[in-house]
C-alpha cells in the first residue's frame, strides 16, 4: 500500500526516532550503574580475586543490561498502543521482543501507517544489543587483566 502522501512518511520515521533516543537514553542508565559498580569493586580490590567473585561481576553487568533491553521493549509496546496498533500492552509487547531482537515472526503484522516503526526498532534493538555486548567484553577484559597482571603490556 502506498502511503497517501509522500510526507506521511515521515511522521513514523519522527516517532520512531524519538522512541530510539529513548531507549538510547534508558541504555545510559546501567551501562553507567555497570561502570560505577566495576570501578568501585576494582578499588575494594575485588576484581580478578577469585573465580566466583569474577561471575559474580560478569553476571550483574549482563543482569543490568537484560533490564534494561527488557524496558526498551516496553518502551516500544507503549509506543505501539499509543499508535493504537495493538489493543492491549501484552500483545504489543510480544510484538516489540519479537522485532526488538529481529527475531521476526511475522504473526502479528502492523498496518501499512505504521510498519516502518518495525525496521526501525529492529535496528534500535541490534544497536543497543551490540552495546551491550561491548559493555560485557569490557568488563570481562578488565577482570582477565586484574587477574593475570603479567598479561598487561
Amino acid at each position: 500500500m502506498k502511503y497517501p502522501h509522500p510526507i506521511l512518511l515521515l511522521i513514523p520515521v519522527a516517532v520512531g526516532s524519538a522512541a530510539v533516543i529513548c531507549t538510547m537514553l534508558i541504555h545510559v542508565l546501567p551501562l553507567s550503574a555497570t561502570v560505577t559498580f566495576v570501578r568501585r569493586e576494582k578499588t575494594l580490590g575485588h576484581l580478578g580475586i577469585n573465580f566466583r567473585k569474577d561471575m559474580g561481576i560478569v553476571m550483574r553487568t549482563i543482569l543490568f543490561a537484560f533490564a534494561a533491553h527488557l524496558i526498551e521493549m516496553a518502551l516500544w509496546a507503549a509506543l505501539f498502543v499509543i499508535c493504537g496498533e495493538f489493543p492491549d500492552f501484552a500483545t504489543a509487547y510480544y510484538h516489540s521482543a519479537v522485532i526488538y531482537t529481529s527475531l521476526g515472526y511475522g504473526d502479528i503484522i502492523m498496518s501499512p501507517t505504521w510498519r516502518l516503526l518495525g525496521p526501525l526498532e529492529t535496528a534500535n534493538g541490534m544497536l543497543l544489543f551490540g552495546v551491550s555486548t561491548a559493555m560485557i567484553f569490557a568488563v570481562i577484559q578488565r577482570l582477565v587483566e586484574a587477574r593475570y597482571a603479567e598479561l598487561k603490556h
